[in-house]
């Protein structure tokens, strides 16, 4: 299972809106074939395996780390193809998330006199899933706030300048994980102070260009803004308030950029509006890059999923210089905790990644509805697809 495990990392960043799936076909305790999935709409990991296996996997066991799916979509289902292979064992690491299918894929097999052993390496499973998970069981995407900060809390001085607070090693590793991401959000003031390009630049090609996403209550964005002139056009979206001057809205139209209206709340755009709007675009994972008015409006939401976070040794001080984290702040009580805190150097940068602590409702402490415009900022399916809304399974 620690094999499938190790092959299904190799589709990070290029299956969504599927999730990371890897197989192992082993007969006699020697591995005979092995598979991942690389790709919405091409084959799945299982099928993969299969073909690799051919006669052998006759009488074989196949380890797999999502359960295998027994719906057809961009693809056949895989449980008839299992049993066709003559696999007589399947073990599976985790169960389909998927609300629809979940434990069809075990009792197929089953029924069709095929073992199944699930469970096991679940929790690695589920991890190495986290953006599918809760994009199944929440119906939306799973979000990451990532932030560059000073040792003292600080996303920049007090006059505003935030170039470079962290190091090159640390600008390197957000860029790999702009490449796991569907959309990159950022605020409108973050736009207008910095002009962002909000794309995934690895020194190689990328296959896979993440939305560019601004929040944008009044349509401030500029229509050269590097956000929409950087990259393809139509991959950045504007969302503005329901109220947006119509001239402006027109004008980031005509420079090809998708401008989407949205409920506004507080004066700001409502951000739970435009993740489930995203979640119908097939946007499973988010990565929020805004300043620290927008990340107060995710977490104030409730949507905040986990935070990432590059400490630079570095002190600024000042009262006005802008911290991680603006709105009105919470009392100790009611904190937003962070678990599973894991941290790494990356070059002379601190890298602390956290995952946001819910209660036996799923809920971050005072959950309540959140929007975001940042006037006052700074700088499968179900398994294997489909979207919002759906009230039957899609497929890769």
């Amino acid at each position: 299972m620690r094999r499938a495990l190790e092959l299904a990392e190799r589709g990070r960043g290029l299956t969504s809106p599927n999730p990371l799936v890897g197989a192992v076909v082993a007969h006699n305790g020697e591995i005979v074939g092995e598979g991942f999935h690389e790709r919405a709409g091409g084959p799945h990991a299982e099928i993969v395996a299969l073909e690799a296996a051919g006669a052998r996997a006759r009488g074989a066991t196949l380890y797999v780390t999502l359960e295998p799916c027994n719906h057809a979509g961009r693809t056949p289902p895989c449980v008839p193809a299992i049993f066709a292979a003559g696999i007589t064992r399947v073990v599976a690491a985790a169960a389909d998330p998927n609300p629809f299918v979940s434990g069809g894929g075990a009792v197929a097999l089953r029924d069709k006199g095929v073992a199944v052993v699930t469970g096991v390496l679940e929790g690695e499973a589920a991890a190495q899933n986290r953006v599918f998970f809760t994009a199944m069981r929440e119906r939306r995407p799973h979000v990451t706030l990532k932030a560059g900060m000073t040792a003292d809390g600080k996303i920049a001085d007090v006059h505003g300048a935030a170039r470079w607070i962290t190091g090159e090693a640390a600008r390197a590793e957000a860029h790999r994980q702009r490449s796991e991401v569907d959309a990159i959000v950022a605020g409108v003031t973050t736009v207008l102070r910095d002009d962002p390009a909000l794309t995934v630049r690895l020194g190689r090609p990328w296959p896979r260009e993440p939305w560019r996403v601004v929040l944008d209550t009044d349509a401030r964005t500029p229509v050269r803004a590097q956000v929409i002139a950087a990259a393809t056009p139509s991959r950045a979206l504007i969302a503005v308030g329901e109220t947006a001057p119509a001239a402006r809205v027109a004008a980031l139209q005509s420079a090809g950029a998708v401008v989407v209206p949205f409920p506004v709340r507080e004066g700001r755009v409502a951000v739970d509006a435009v993740l489930a709007a995203l979640f119908e675009r097939e946007v499973r994972a988010v990565l929020v890059e805004g300043g620290g008015e927008v990340h107060a409006s995710f977490l104030e939401a409730g949507v905040v999923d986990r935070v990432t976070l590059f400490v630079a040794p570095l002190l600024l001080g000042g009262r006005t210089a802008p911290a991680v984290v603006g709105g009105a702040g919470r009392d100790l009580k009611s904190a937003i905790r962070l678990g599973q805190l894991t941290a790494r150097a990356v070059g002379d940068d601190l890298l602390i990644e956290a995952d946001v602590l819910r209660d036996a409702n799923g809920c971050p402490p005072d959950r309540r509805g959140g929007g975001a415009d940042v006037a006052a900022d700074h700088a499968s399916p179900d398994r294997r697809g489909g979207g919002a809304l759906r009230s039957r399974p899609g497929g890769k």
